[in-house]
């Protein structure tokens, strides 16, 4: 496990170890998606660890999907993250916002504009999803045309400018989870016969126009994408191409010289071998339910540079810490993930208070 303890480089920065605190929607923002003073205190507490990526943010307006989620594109947005990143700045670690579009991962009930959610085609994802009326259906989304898509892309562009100007030190584009991009990427949410539908080349092009987008306005060494190769939820089906559409797009995204691929891995081994060997820059790998006795092998192993946790990082703090006494980790308490207070937020006691 040592290896993970080192320092490494990560696009133009130097990070004090391996380890990145995974993005995970807490829903704790005010409701017109400025982030408070707790969410603030919540990653500083978590700064131990070299990189964090911060929950899912909307770039527009139309990108939210859930209740009480940040946004990072009108000035009160920025004012809130800057207080955010200073004090993980305060900790000596690394702060990227994840900007995450929903696209039909959403519910009218859950944005104060009340709209339809958009999306690559006008299909419903089959899933519900809680509302402030309790469980809903996602209703079916309102396509987009090619015009709008290209104006989403041009959100994520400002969207990236705005977190840069709030402090952050780059952006992690959510390519992943059955959101917007995603949607594209499956042939199940994305039926379109322009340009952004169709072959492998279609459907992967507006995830590598975002990326270009962003790498141009702030820099490809502040930029970076998360992808889910094989996940298949929500409706998502990414069809018997889908290994074959990824080995192209990750192709075609590491020509830009981004910071870094984040990866969630769900068992394809001949895959994560392919985009290994295909992505020069550094790759996060992230394995849901990884035990605590592997932590570190990726890196051991050569297969990834950095490794991301998100419920155990969530629940211990000073997650850095506990690894290196070999120390016992606090349980996430799960009916306290989705908004709230502080309870189950900033209220993980930190080893030096439990001995």
């Amino acid at each position: 496990m040592k290896q993970i303890f080192t320092p490494t480089t990560l696009g133009r920065y130097t990070l004090k170890n391996r380890v990145a605190m995974a993005p995970m929607t807490r829903s704790r923002a005010e409701f017109v998606g400025t982030p408070g003073k707790l969410t603030a205190e919540y990653y500083a507490q978590r700064a131990e660890v070299g990189l964090i990526i911060a929950e899912g943010t909307q770039p527009s307006d139309d990108g939210q999907g859930y209740l009480m989620t940040p946004g990072i594109y009108t000035d009160a947005h920025v004012a809130g993250w800057k207080h955010v990143s200073d004090a993980v700045h305060a900790k000596g670690s690394r702060l990227f916002i994840q900007l995450m579009h929903a696209g039909r991962m959403s519910h009218p009930d859950n944005t104060p504009h009340h709209r339809q959610g958009v999306a690559p085609s006008a299909i419903a994802p089959g899933a519900q999803m809680f509302t402030p009326t309790g469980m809903q259906d996602a209703p079916v989304p309102r396509a987009l045309s090619t015009e709008e898509v290209h104006q989403t892309i041009q959100d994520f562009r400002i969207a990236a400018r705005r977190a840069i100007e709030a402090g952050a030190d780059g952006v992690e584009i959510h390519g992943a989870n059955a959101y917007l991009i995603h949607q594209f990427l499956a042939p199940s949410a994305n039926t379109r016969t322009d340009e952004y539908g169709g072959a492998i080349e279609n459907r992967a092009r507006f995830a590598i126009e975002v990326a270009a987008a962003i790498a141009a306005e702030i820099g490809a060494d502040r930029t970076a994408i998360r992808l889910s190769p094989g996940m298949n939820m929500w409706g998502i089906d990414e069809g018997e191409n889908g290994p074959a559409l990824y080995r192209y797009l990750v192709a075609e995204l590491n020509k830009l010289g981004l910071a870094y691929l984040h990866l969630m891995h769900l068992g394809h081994e001949d895959l994560l071998q392919d985009i290994r060997i295909l992505w020069k820059q550094s790759l996060i790998l992230n394995r849901p339910g990884k035990p605590r006795e592997q932590i570190g092998d990726d890196v051991a192993a050569g297969l990834a540079d950095l490794e991301s946790y998100g419920q155990m990082i969530l629940a211990n703090p000073d997650f850095i810490t506990r690894l290196e006494a070999n120390a016992p980790f606090n349980e996430a308490d799960r009916s306290t993930y989705f908004g709230g207070t502080e309870k189950g937020f900033t209220d993980y006691p930190a080893l030096s208070t439990t001995h």
